[in-house]
């Protein structure tokens, strides 16, 4: 649409006639966010309150339907990357958010690793840096007083804050280790979230991403990158009454990584007793495991 045809439709935003406005309402809703510039002009412009009240629910609307649209892209593709998910999923609650910030944040950590790394390093020693680099030089740490925060599975709120929980603390790691080629992935421990350092040595003709066999050693960043091996693992599982099934130990996709993202923001808004919010990322995670053909 044309800039005058959008202001006029948001002028009809008001019109007393319940027919009109829902026509403008579906109409404006199911246009991108380039017309959210003109309702914002139009809210600051209006005294109106009910007529504000309309256009903040509208915005909402809109960019609720980008994030669900772009991340579904982006669910389904083949190889997906991580940090473009956790941007978009971020763009639920900050709208605004840029994907060069996330990524420049991202690199600034990933360049304070690289000037310290050498040559010949053992798998090891490159974690032991990384650790170093990550919560001592940059300080990032779990956030335990506030475990069940939103804030906590947003990539930009947890860069800003330095802190996290398991999974956020997960992807941040990953993402640094992956700017300097270290191969860390993550791992859907249940009731925690790790990375594993997978044996750079091993052809990617005998790569079997099913397979623990590659695997070197686990990381918790929770707990200040510490470092496990599978007999930790096996003992964490029979602690919580669980079966050491063949997933816990293997790395997980991107999408897994999204899901578990969600499921904790909907745990958290509804422990805040946001059911607005609750109900929508319910809503997101639902058309998220929607088939393709389906969509």
């Amino acid at each position: 649409m044309k800039p005058r045809e959008i202001r006029a439709l948001i002028q009809l935003l008001d019109d007393p006639d319940d027919q009109v406005f829902e026509m403008v309402v579906e109409n404006l809703r199911t246009s991108d966010t380039s017309v959210v510039p003109y309702l914002e002009e139009a809210w600051e412009k209006s005294p109106d309150e009910l007529f504000q009240d309309r256009i903040e629910v509208l915005i909402h609307q809109i960019q609720f339907r980008e994030v669900s649209v772009r991340l579904t892209e982006w669910y389904n593709k083949p190889a997906n990357d991580l940090l473009e998910g956790v941007f978009l999923l971020a763009r639920y609650q900050y709208p605004d958010l840029r994907m060069e910030d996330i990524s420049r944040e991202i690199r600034n950590i990933a360049r304070d690793l690289w000037l310290e790394l050498q040559e010949n390093l053992t798998a090891l020693e490159k974690i032991r840096i990384l650790n170093h680099i990550l919560f001592e030089v940059h300080r990032f740490s779990a956030n335990h007083a506030q475990f069940y925060s939103p804030r906590n599975n947003y990539i930009n709120a947890v860069l800003e804050s330095k802190k996290g929980n398991p999974i956020s603390l997960s992807v941040v790691y990953s993402l640094v280790a992956r700017e300097v080629n270290i191969p860390v992935m993550g791992v859907n421990l249940p009731k925690n979230f790790i990375v594993a350092y997978r044996d750079e040595y091993r052809s990617d003709e005998t790569y079997d991403p099913d397979l623990d066999d590659h695997i070197l050693f686990y990381i918790n960043p929770y707990n200040r990158g510490s470092v496990l091996g599978r007999a930790e693992l096996d003992l964490f599982l029979k602690q919580q009454g669980l079966d050491p099934r063949r997933e816990f130990f293997i790395p997980c996709s991107n999408n897994q990584i999204i899901d578990r993202l969600l499921n904790n923001l909907i745990f958290s808004y509804q422990k805040m007793g946001n059911a607005e919010k609750a109900r929508e990322l319910e809503e997101l995670s639902g058309t998220l495991k929607k088939k393709p053909d389906r969509l």
